[in-house]
């Protein structure tokens, strides 16, 4: 735990007492902070208490005697409305934050030197984030990872001199952590999102990119109009800025030509990396967050033959394009996080040959935005609510069946891709649904996939248990 003892002698409200909400007010009373907290839902509130947590109904608080008000990042800060405790907290004069700020200030405070990498976008952060963690702690690094991705960021190791931190950042975190200030700030890319808590584009790209202009070192991938044009603005007030690209050769940047990701700086360009092989991060996405770790590792100190024995040994995210077993020339991959269209295209374009599990809960628009990567299906095994409609949609597009279940499926998948003679054939769980049908989450859907295919003879399985 990080106490945050910035806060001793305050008086601080805390609303959200979700995991990282309750870890966040152990955290302030840790650091000497008179906590009062509270949560709409009562069952929430009676868990706090039960944890040790000081709570109170925020509406009949003092709020006059606040120094801080600590909020959810799941909890609307400005869109659609502020939520009731913002409005009070404003009128107040109190400040509005989130528990990257008690980081941040905590960090300032003991250990100014310790490098941060703070990571954000729209889509990738949770593979780079693991990924630049995995290359620091390869290295010997003491590399703390958590924020978006695993542990809240309290619940970390205390900042310490050559302590790294590796945080994942959503936009709320960042509309709640003004003065965020990390050695490396890597935004990947920015698509439209969450525009129903950010109204616009244009206030999700400006919050997203206080991240990178309160950085060190600003590391932006310029692959979307968006943030092409943040790079050049922030070079322009002098900021340093370490472009990437997965598609461009840059004349000053790091960017992918094949599976070799190079660097171009002073008129000179050499190979830092090369992703031949690492069957954990194929893909033209993976280039890009492969990219960014290694730009981020670049900055904090690390030499490219440690990013490259980093690289090497990465075994993937959970439930994203994992790499689950193989059976001959037949690749088990589990990307249950997969969970709309968009979210499978990735795993669609990185293989060739591919029996689809797919279905679920369907999502709006369903599987038609991947009409073009029908091609590389050799047949779909559909589960689900979705069945009937992924069906007809992919018609005579591509052969499939309707398995029902994602064990019937594994198994009929299994053998026909065992009869392809195809150089890789792939059976891909990649449902573009929500899991909610036959799942309590898409983490329980992906281990049902990994039980499924380790149930099969002959399965060699790939990685460690989860």
């Amino acid at each position: 735990m990080i106490p945050a003892t910035t806060f001793s002698g305050k008086r601080v409200a805390l609303f959200g007492l979700g995991g990282s909400g309750i870890a966040t007010a152990h955290a302030l009373a840790a650091g000497g902070a008179e906590v009062v907290a509270f949560d709409d839902n009562p069952e929430s509130v009676s868990r706090a208490t039960g944890q040790g947590v000081p709570t109170g109904n925020l509406r009949s608080t003092d709020w006059a005697t606040l120094s801080s008000f600590v909020l959810s990042p799941g909890v609307p800060l400005t869109h659609p409305k502020p939520h009731w405790t913002v409005e009070l907290a404003r009128a107040a004069g109190v400040e509005v934050i989130g528990d990257i700020e008690l980081f941040a200030r905590e960090r300032a405070a003991s250990a100014a030197d310790a490098p941060f990498i703070a990571i954000t976008g729209t889509n990738g952060k949770s593979t780079t984030t693991a990924l630049t963690a995995h290359i620091l702690a390869s290295a010997g690094r003491d590399a703390q990872m958590g924020g978006n991705i695993g542990r809240a960021v309290m619940t970390l190791d205390p900042p310490a001199p050559g302590r790294v931190y590796v945080v994942e950042c959503s936009s709320y975190q960042i509309d709640l952590a003004p003065s965020i200030d990390p050695t490396a700030g890597v935004l990947l890319n920015l698509t439209p999102d969450h525009l129903d808590r950010h109204g616009t584009m244009q206030h999700y790209a400006e919050i997203k990119e206080r991240l990178v202009a309160g950085s060190g070192t600003a590391i932006v991938g310029v692959d979307d109009s968006w943030c092409a044009q943040i790079a050049d603005r922030l070079e322009r007030t002098g900021k340093p800025v370490l472009r990437i690209s997965k598609r461009l050769a840059l004349t000053d940047g790091l960017f992918a030509e094949g599976p070799v990701l190079k660097l171009a700086k002073a008129g000179r360009i050499k190979a830092i990396a090369s992703l031949e092989g690492i069957g954990s991060l194929r893909g033209q996405h993976n280039a890009q967050n492969a990219l960014a770790a290694v730009a981020a590792c670049l900055t904090v100190g690390l030499r490219a033959e440690e990013i490259q024995k980093g690289l090497s040994s990465f075994p993937g995210l959970v439930h994203r394009m994992e790499q689950v077993g193989r059976a001959g020339r037949v690749l088990f991959v589990n990307d249950s996080k997969a969970t709309n269209a968009e979210a499978a295209a990735p795993a669609l374009s990185s293989f060739e040959r591919i029996y689809w599990i797919a279905g679920g809960l369907p999502k709006e628009g369903g599987i038609e935005p991947l009409r073009g990567l029908f091609p590389r299906i050799a047949r779909a095994y559909l589960i689900g609510e979705a069945a009937p409609a992924f069906a007809a949609t992919l018609g005579e597009d591509a052969p499939f069946e309707i398995s029902g279940t994602l064990e019937a499926a594994v198994r009929h998948a299994a053998e026909d891709a065992s009869r392809d003679d195809a150089g890789e054939a792939v059976v891909l769980l990649s449902p573009a649904c929500a899991s909610f049908d036959q799942f309590k989450n898409f983490e329980v859907r992906g281990e049902a996939f990994r039980a499924a295919v380790q149930a099969l003879e002959g399965i060699q399985p790939i990685g460690g248990t989860h």
